[in-house]
């Protein structure tokens, strides 16, 4: 994707970002992680990755929250990342060890304390949760039932796009896009006989996708032709199923006994980009030698979506339909949508644009699931939510306000949105008004009356 699909597009309007909290994603390879610190950027945010001193993968907000200095520039000190700016040292969960301007043996404040997030290695890779969900309510990471059985062969691969995650999810859920974007997998519109067969949507607990079949012709790989059994052009089967909003896995069956079953895992790097991990699973030509021509056709069958995705109109995927007109054969596509609108009635819908704009000003965190279990006291800011999501009754604690802001600006302290402000006035020349956010009912300094005076 040129640099021109990151500019604005006034049909953007009809659409937003969509990027979600409470979820796994992969973070990292397995093997790539030691005791060295390893930054990423993951749904917009930073994180810094290690292994402790016993090998477990631990994943960190990289913002210190001494003075903001970035964790995945320092050193390990035994279990604890040492940021570079002044010494302060975190452990694994986030609790802070060591402040070296206090001195030693100084005991460390409780609010000296970083967001740390649940990690899990599965397949060769390193998944992060991000969010705040207690472990019982969090989804499931995808299944390869296939993984590490006799019979079958992985071959693992990935890959950075420049492009918004939804419209890579929903090019794969398009049955009828493989019959004009991949020459191997149609006849480029040239059969008068083509059409999409009836989709049966399925739904699962996190997500839904279809199974249906297509006319194609042999594979272009004369090898991978003659060891598929098929020569000719014939029915095959083949399906696509996504869960949750950035995970998916198409299986493709060439003939009754070949089976190729990919699966892919998405990481939002932020709105318009994202890095997959795939998983692509295969019951014929089982050895590595054959690596290589699977992952080149994987390539050019990325770089054709990829053509058309770039230029797509409008960048950023509609919110509704009314500005799109839907055939039968998108109807997996509407449901994946259905599925996006029910995770952020939940809460779990980052507010990109306001993240955006307070990027340069805000140093926010993704909420672990320390939060829960103490909402009060954390120094970073927990990042915005959509307005649908601010208003989901599942969020653990209210949402800030600008009112919040300001009198910690003034005074130094901070209320926590909801908190009767009375018991914490100090001494000033400020008058008091009401919060006019719905989320709370605090009050702000101004230079106005205070409405509940004499009250």
């Amino acid at each position: 994707m040129g640099p021109d699909c990151r500019e604005s597009n006034p049909q953007d309007a009809h659409g937003e970002e969509k990027v979600f909290i409470n979820f796994w994603y992969p973070a990292e390879w397995s093997d790539k992680l030691t005791d060295k610190p390893v930054k990423l950027r993951m749904l917009g945010q930073d994180f810094v990755l290690f292994r402790d001193s016993e090998g477990k993968a631990r994943c960190l907000s990289n913002t210190c929250v001494h003075r903001g200095g970035s964790l995945a520039g320092g050193q390990m000190k035994g279990d604890c990342i040492e940021c570079p700016y002044h010494g302060w040292q975190f452990d694994g969960d986030g609790r802070c060890h060591r402040i070296p301007s206090l001195g030693s043996n100084a005991r460390i404040p409780a609010r000296a304390r970083i967001d740390a997030y649940p990690t899990e290695e599965r397949y060769g890779l390193v998944f992060a949760f991000l969010g705040d969900l207690p472990e019982e309510e969090r989804p499931p990471i995808m299944e390869i039932p296939e993984f590490g059985q006799d019979g079958w062969h992985a071959h693992c691969e990935d890959r950075v796009t420049q492009l918004e995650y939804r419209r890579a999810q929903e090019n794969a859920l398009d049955p009828a896009h493989n019959e004009f974007v991949h020459p191997t997998h149609g006849f480029s519109g040239t059969r008068d006989d083509y059409y999409v067969p009836k989709l049966e949507v399925q739904d699962t607990e996190w997500g839904c996708g279809f199974v249906t079949t297509y006319f194609a012709p042999p594979l272009e790989d004369k090898t991978m032709e003659a060891a598929s059994g098929r020569s000719k052009a014939g029915v095959i089967e083949a399906g696509t199923f996504v869960e949750g909003p950035t995970t998916l896995c198409t299986k493709i069956h060439p003939t009754a006994d070949s089976y190729m079953h990919q699966y892919g895992f998405k990481t939002p790097i932020d709105e318009f980009s994202y890095r997959s991990f795939l998983f692509q699973m295969r019951n014929f030509l089982v050895s590595d030698e054959h690596d290589g021509r699977f992952k080149e056709r994987n390539q050019v069958v990325a770089e054709q979506d990829r053509e058309v995705l770039s230029v797509i109109n409008p960048t950023v995927t509609p919110e509704t339909m009314s500005g799109e007109f839907f055939m039968p054969a998108d109807k997996a596509i509407a449901r994946y949508r259905e599925y996006l609108k029910d995770w952020e009635a939940r809460g779990w819908r980052i507010d990109v644009a306001e993240v955006n704009l307070n990027r340069k000003r805000v140093a926010y965190a993704i909420p672990s699931p320390g939060r829960r279990v103490q909402p009060k006291g954390w120094i970073l800011e927990e990042i915005s939510y959509s307005d649908e999501a601010s208003q989901a009754t599942s969020r653990h604690k209210p949402t800030t306000c600008d009112c919040e802001h300001r009198h910690q600006q003034r005074h130094g302290d901070r209320i926590e949105c909801g908190e009767p402000i009375d018991s914490r006035r100090k001494e000033s020349p400020q008058k008091w008004i009401k919060c006019q956010h719905d989320c709370c009912g605090n009050y702000a300094t101004t230079d106005q009356a205070d409405p509940t005076a004499g009250n």
